[in-house]
């Protein structure tokens, strides 16, 4: 990875740390040379990725990759910071879905 793309990413992960997402939801990182805070090793695609994950009552968390593609990283951070939130949103949705059921 670059040092700009390490640079942009780590603008990215403080932009993200400060948006207001669901408290519910945990997001961890697993980009090497930038931070790493999720295990898994190389993720579904071999390469950096943005977990999500949530837990309810007890129940087995709920876990979402998404992989940093070459066209994320191409993105201002500011950008890429708002897909992020968009992500965790649709993920928010998904498993409202699945707890209440598609209406």
């Amino acid at each position: 990875m670059s040092v700009e793309q390490t640079e942009k990413l780590q603008s990215v992960i403080e932009l993200v740390d400060k948006m207001s997402v669901d408290p519910d939801i945990d997001i961890e990182y697993f980009i090497p040379g930038v931070l790493v805070t999720a295990e898994g090793g190389t993720g579904e695609t071999g390469g950096p990725f943005i977990q999500f994950s949530y837990s309810a009552d007890g129940q087995s968390p709920h876990i979402q990759h998404m992989p940093l593609k070459q066209n994320f990283l191409d993105k201002t951070p500011q950008d890429l910071a708002n897909l992020i939130t968009f992500s965790v949103e649709q993920f928010m949705g998904e498993i409202d879905a699945r707890a209440y059921g598609a209406q």
